[in-house]
């Protein structure tokens, strides 16, 4: 095996390494919205927020919620 081929699969492991590890963190998510929107509310079902959030800090939205322009 020549010296090029060896870099050329040893860079496409390490891309294919560093994808694999982000598709479950940010790919899944983003195309399984209404999934994660159902778990939130569930998780939050009891929580008041207002009793729970610190003194000066934006109150928490639905992270998959679009924005609005």
């Amino acid at each position: 095996m020549s010296k090029n081929t060896r870099i050329a699969l040893i860079f496409g492991g390490f891309v294919t390494a560093i994808a694999a590890a982000f598709y479950p963190i940010f790919v899944y998510p983003l195309t399984h919205n209404e999934e994660y929107r159902a778990v939130q509310k569930i998780n939050r079902a009891g929580i008041h927020q207002p009793d729970v959030q610190p003194t000066g800090v934006k109150m928490w939205s639905d992270p998959f919620k679009p924005a609005s322009k």
